[in-house]
């Protein structure tokens, strides 16, 4: 399994992003019940982005993820980073 730090930069459209909050977490819960998803949460301080951590077989299968969030549906992701993460330590951590 691949790791992946994904940083999602929104747009300003904050009424959009408030309306379809609640679906996209939902999908997310879903996500992280299934193991897929280890965190994810928004930046403070009026910085309009999120980091979320993934855990999944490989790319294809992130990017399947990522398009099926409600935000990337809805278009209030401005830009999307992906890096794969080589995590060492920590509760994270696989052997």
């Amino acid at each position: 399994m691949t790791l992946y730090a994904v940083q999602y930069h929104y747009d300003q459209r904050a009424d959009l992003q408030a309306e379809v909050r609640p679906s996209h977490r939902e999908y997310l819960s879903g996500v992280a019940d299934a193991g897929q998803l280890l965190g994810s949460g928004p930046y403070l301080a009026g910085d309009p982005g999120a980091l979320l951590v993934f855990r999944v077989a490989d790319r294809a299968e992130l990017d399947r993820l990522l398009a099926a969030d409600p935000f990337a549906a809805a278009g209030v992701i401005a830009r999307t980073e992906v890096r794969e993460w080589n995590l060492i330590m920590g509760p994270w951590a696989q052997g």
